[in-house]
């Protein structure tokens, strides 16, 4: 792992008008960065996806998040997989409107 991205999850909490309002937190674990494979490439595209990294990370980090945040671009997890026999997971991520907004799960 040579690499650092952010883990990005909300919980929601009710402000003072009794309203439930997404608070962010983050947490910073170590990767590996990956270039998105053509066969990867040309699979999610056709299911309208457009992906951008690979990222490996330890799976006792993960924790199901939705967002990553890494070189200061947010992204959107749209497929995981665990190797098998390893205790690593694949993050497959694409950029996409609403990542950058509050209130994504």
């Amino acid at each position: 792992m040579d690499d650092v991205l952010s883990l990005i999850s909300y919980v929601y909490e009710k402000n003072a008008y009794g309203v439930s309002v997404p608070v962010e937190s983050s947490k910073e674990i170590l990767c590996k960065v990956n270039s998105i494979t053509r066969v990867e490439f040309f699979q999610a595209g056709r299911t309208g996806l457009n992906p951008s990294f690979m990222f490996t990370v330890f799976a006792g980090d993960y924790a199901g998040e939705t967002v990553i945040e890494y070189a200061g671009q947010r992204y959107a997890v749209y497929r995981t997989y665990k190797i098998p026999g390893e205790d690593y997971m694949e993050l497959y991520v694409q950029q996409e409107g609403g990542t950058n907004g509050q209130g994504q799960s």
